[in-house]
């Protein structure tokens, strides 16, 4: 009988550079896997359970990051336990851009004085209040037919 190890290291391309998987990928083009190093049932990203095959177990909390940027790989010196910020800075993605940002779309700069924090994201103070002020006159304006912006 085949193992679950056997099974997963039969899906990996070792090349001279990342460790290739060949089974099948996610939306986000992360391998998957069907099985875990704890011996339970369910589907894990291949990238996980290499690391966790030849490394230990993820500390509580933390991520898997590519090293190589390469979502396929599962080579694990090229795999990294982070934190989700951590992991999200790193990436190239537009969740990366956003959380470097040092000022919004208008200009306004990201400080502790123009920022506020609603369900995970940041939002520009300045803008929220320049948005308020134009909804009010436009309100105002409706309802007595004056242009008040």
């Amino acid at each position: 009988m085949v193992t679950t190890d056997e099974r997963f290291w039969s899906k990996v391309n070792k090349t001279a550079e990342c460790w290739l998987w060949l089974g099948a990928k996610d939306a986000e083009g992360y391998g998957a896997f069907r099985g875990r190093k704890d011996g339970s049932r369910g589907n894990v990203r291949a990238h996980r359970y290499a690391y966790e095959a030849v490394v230990g177990p993820v500390p509580v909390g933390l991520v898997i990051d590519h090293l190589c940027r390469n979502t396929s790989c599962v080579q694990p010196t090229h795999l990294e336990p982070v934190t989700p910020q951590v992991n999200t800075l790193r990436g190239d993605g537009l969740a990366s851009r956003n959380a470097q940002a040092t000022a919004c779309p208008e200009g306004h700069p990201y400080n502790e004085a123009n920022t506020y924090r609603h369900g995970g994201k940041r939002y520009c103070r300045q803008c929220h209040r320049n948005k308020v002020r134009q909804t009010y006159a436009m309100k105002q304006e409706a309802q007595d037919g004056t242009d008040r912006t």
